[in-house]
C-alpha cells in the first residue's frame, strides 16, 4: 500500500500516480493518506462507474482529515458534510443531477469557492462548474476482480 512518504515521492516526481488496492480497506487506506495533501479550499473530483469505490475512498479521505461522523453517499440528499479536525468537508454526489442549472440552484459554486475541501463524485455531470484547478481521481475495478481498484490520482492545475 502506498505511504504517505511514498505518495510524496511520487508527486515530486510527477503529477499523477496510479495505485491499485486490493480491499475495501486498502481503498480506505489510501484516502486517509491521500487527506495528507488535501488543504482548505481543494476540490476533489472523484470518476468512476457505480461500485467503483467512491465513497469508500471517501470514507478514508474524511477520516484522514479527522471527521468521526458516519459517511455515506449522498446520492438523495446531493451533499453530506462533515466537521474535520480543522476543515469543513462537503461531499457532494450529482448522480441525480441533470443540468448545470440544478447544480446552480444548490449553490455548488460556492462551496467551490469556499474554504472548505469539497469532495465530488460523479463530476463530470458539473465540470463546467469545477475550478480548473483540482485533484482528479479515477477509480476502474478490473474485471474478475471483485475487491481490487486501480486508481488514477492527477493534481490539474490551469495551463
Amino acid at each position: 500500500m502506498a505511504t504517505i512518504d511514498s505518495l510524496n515521492l511520487a508527486f515530486q516526481k510527477r503529477d499523477a500516480i496510479e495505485i491499485e488496492t486490493l480491499s475495501a480497506e486498502g481503498t480506505m487506506e489510501l484516502g486517509r493518506s491521500l487527506a495528507s495533501f488535501l488543504q482548505p479550499k481543494d476540490v476533489v473530483a472523484l470518476f468512476g462507474d457505480l461500485g467503483s469505490g467512491k465513497t469508500t475512498l471517501i470514507k478514508g479521505i474524511v477520516a484522514g482529515l479527522g471527521a468521526t461522523e458516519n459517511v455515506s453517499s449522498p446520492t438523495f440528499t446531493i451533499q453530506h458534510q462533515y466537521r474535520g479536525a480543522t476543515v469543513m468537508i462537503y461531499h457532494f454526489d450529482f448522480y441525480r443531477i441533470d443540468t448545470p442549472q440544478g447544480l446552480r440552484s444548490i449553490g455548488c459554486e460556492e462551496f467551490f469557492d469556499g474554504d472548505g475541501i469539497c469532495l465530488v463524485e460523479w463530476p463530470e455531470r458539473a465540470n463546467d462548474l469545477l475550478p480548473p484547478q483540482r485533484w482528479e481521481i479515477h477509480l476502474k475495478q478490473p474485471s474478475g476482480v471483485s475487491t481490487h481498484r486501480q486508481i488514477s490520482v492527477r493534481r490539474r492545475t490551469p495551463s
